[in-house]
């Protein structure tokens, strides 16, 4: 709402929390945003009583508008941006972030009106989308949560590597993330990554970081396609089945 107000040009109308009468919602509005959990999108989507003029929009980016359904004007507004706030959310969502589309065409005009990047999702894409977004940010985040306690056995904190993840950030999307990935996986170089997993092994849940460490080594082994920046040895061949079974 924050928002809106501040590119100017929408009158916002107010807020309705969970005790208050939905019903008529949609009445003498142009734009509804139903702004809940998941969860709770479809039952409060019920609750409004339909109007042929106004348009009811979920910002949801897993589901489809099937959610929505009885209302005439339906559509789907989900910012690729994390909004851990409503201060900070203000500011992102006029940052030129990317905002995923679905239904009305009221709904691509509200993204361009906040300076955003449109792509458009269908409902059989919004699984994929959405799984995507979670790998993009939450999982991100949850990786970096590994690199801070790995540092902190080097006694680093974790803003020693914000240059090396913003720069590797960067370079993924300026290069691909096949030509942008470095490091001891793309090498194939197993003594390097032996010793990373021997001292995960020794870390308080051990088998957790361990685990997750292997993950992300099978994941960064996926992008190397080309043959010749392997060290096609026989013992590095033989070495991801040694590193598995060693898990």
């Amino acid at each position: 709402m924050a928002a809106l107000r501040a590119v100017g040009g929408y009158e916002v109308l107010g807020a309705l929390g969970r005790g208050d009468d939905l019903g008529g919602a949609a009445t003498g509005a142009d734009l509804v945003v139903i702004a809940t959990p998941d969860a709770a999108v479809a039952s409060t989507a019920a609750a409004i009583t339909p109007t042929a003029s106004t348009v009811v929009v979920h910002l949801s980016g897993s589901l489809g508008l099937d959610v929505l359904a009885g209302h005439p004007r339906r559509g789907g507004l989900h910012p690729l941006v994390p909004l851990p706030d409503a201060e900070t959310g203000a500011v992102r969502l006029r940052s030129g972030a990317s905002f995923a589309v679905a239904g009305d065409p009221l709904v691509r005009s509200l993204a361009l009106a906040l300076g955003g990047r449109v792509v458009e999702v269908d409902d059989r894409s919004r699984a994929a989308y959405h799984a995507a977004a979670t790998i993009a940010a939450n999982h991100v985040v949850a990786l970096m949560g590994q690199v801070e306690r790995v540092a902190a056995q080097a006694g680093l904190p974790l803003g020693a590597f914000a240059g090396l993840v913003r720069a590797a950030v960067d370079d993924t999307m300026a290069l691909g993330p096949e030509r942008a990935l470095t490091g001891p996986a793309a090498r194939g170089d197993w003594e390097t990554i032996a010793r990373h997993r021997a001292v995960l092994s020794t870390m308080a849940n051990g088998s957790g970081e361990l685990g997750a460490y292997d993950t992300m080594v099978g994941l960064a082994r996926r992008l190397v396609e080309d043959p010749s920046r392997l060290d096609e040895t026989p013992a590095v061949v033989a070495a991801p089945r040694a590193v598995r079974d060693a898990a």
